[in-house]
């Protein structure tokens, strides 16, 4: 795989149509302190040729990380959250890789 700046000169090109992060609480206590946060990434893409045609048409990639979490360590579990968005991230990445690696082009 190489990057090209000029998708007229790529022979796939692979368009991101949506990308968002979001954290939604699945367990609290009873006086509702946070206990457990789920992490979602959603990552929607197709890829194309440069002249247009469809190769793989729209995927809708969906990850999901479980976070316990703690007051009393906020700021440890801020940087837990980085660290397992980037590992989502980097699945993310492996997941669009391997279909890219699949692709047949038409001749």
């Amino acid at each position: 795989v190489q990057l090209v700046e000029d998708p007229a000169r790529a022979e796939v090109v692979l368009e991101v149509l949506h990308e968002h992060r979001d954290r939604t609480v699945v367990a609290s206590t009873s006086v509702g302190q946070v206990r457990e946060f789920q992490l979602r990434l959603q990552f929607d893409y197709m890829i194309r040729t440069a002249s247009g045609e469809l190769l793989v048409p729209k995927v809708e990639l969906r990850l999901a990380r479980d976070m316990n979490y703690t007051e009393t360590a906020a700021l440890a579990k801020e940087q837990e959250a980085a660290n397992l968005y980037g590992a989502m991230h980097s699945d993310a990445i492996a997941q669009v890789m391997r279909r890219l690696a699949a692709v047949k082009l038409r001749s």
